[in-house]
C-alpha cells in the first residue's frame, strides 16, 4: 500500500473514532489526529504531479453537465485562449489505483 492510501485508511478510523467518542476529551483528540492527517494529505497531494486530459463535448447540455461533475469533484475545468467551445480540459492529480473519472 502507498503512504496516501495508509494516511487515507488513518483517516477513515479516526474519522469513526471522532464519530463514537464518549467524551469532550476523546472528541478534542480525535479532532486534532484529524487535522494532522488531512495536512499530511494535502502535502502529499501537493506534490503529485498534474495529469491534463480533453475532453470534446458534442451539445450544450453535455458541456454543462461535465461542468458541474467537474466543480463537484473539485476539479478545474478550462479552456485554452482561442480553444473553441466543445473542448474542455480538466487537470487533477492521479487517482489512486483502480477509481476512474
Amino acid at each position: 500500500m502507498s503512504s496516501e492510501a495508509l494516511l487515507r485508511e488513518k483517516l477513515q478510523k479516526i474519522e469513526a473514532l471522532f464519530a463514537g467518542a464518549g467524551t469532550p476529551g476523546e472528541k478534542l483528540a480525535a479532532e486534532a489526529a484529524l487535522e494532522r492527517v488531512r495536512a499530511r494529505l494535502a502535502d502529499i497531494s501537493k506534490s503529485d504531479t498534474i495529469v491534463e486530459t480533453q475532453f470534446s463535448l458534442g451539445d450544450q447540455w453535455s458541456r454543462k453537465l461535465f461542468l458541474a461533475l467537474c466543480r463537484r469533484y473539485g476539479l478545474k475545468p478550462y479552456r485554452v485562449h482561442r480553444q473553441r467551445h466543445p473542448n474542455r480540459l480538466a487537470a487533477k492529480p492521479p487517482l489512486p489505483t483502480g477509481l476512474r473519472l
